[in-house]
């Protein structure tokens, strides 16, 4: 099992940027793939980035229209998500995951292990 602190939320004006960390600590992060989920109020969580296990493969929803970017530092054990041209719909509680595989996956039932998230708010 891996344990996961996602930080770097808060609230910004739309168009603005933030970047969310998270920091794993337990089972080898290195080993496997990972991601961002979001979950709006009385909306069900999705799938926002992934990435798999050495970095070189990244995959994105749909509507991240490139404004978004997903990395990981194996050696510093972290994931980051760079949101730029945030827009009033982003805001949410943003998840960081990871899988017990290495390829990347938007599936949300590969993801075992979870942070607690942290707020994203937009306002306009």
């Amino acid at each position: 099992q891996v344990q996961l602190a996602e930080s770097g939320g808060g609230l910004v004006q739309a168009g603005g940027s933030l970047r969310l960390s998270c920091t794993a600590s337990g089972r080898t992060f290195s080993d496997y793939a990972a991601g961002w989920f979001r979950q709006a109020p009385g909306k069900e969580r999705e799938f926002v980035a992934g990435i798999n296990w050495s970095g070189s493969s990244k995959y994105y929803a749909d509507f991240i229209k490139g404004r978004f970017i997903i990395s990981r530092d194996n050696v510093k054990n972290t994931l980051s998500l760079e949101m730029n041209s945030l827009k009033p719909e982003d805001t949410a509680v943003y998840y960081c995951a990871t899988t017990v595989r290495r390829t990347v996956t938007m599936r949300l039932v590969e993801y075992h292990d979870w942070g607690q998230g942290t707020q994203v708010t937009v306002s306009s």
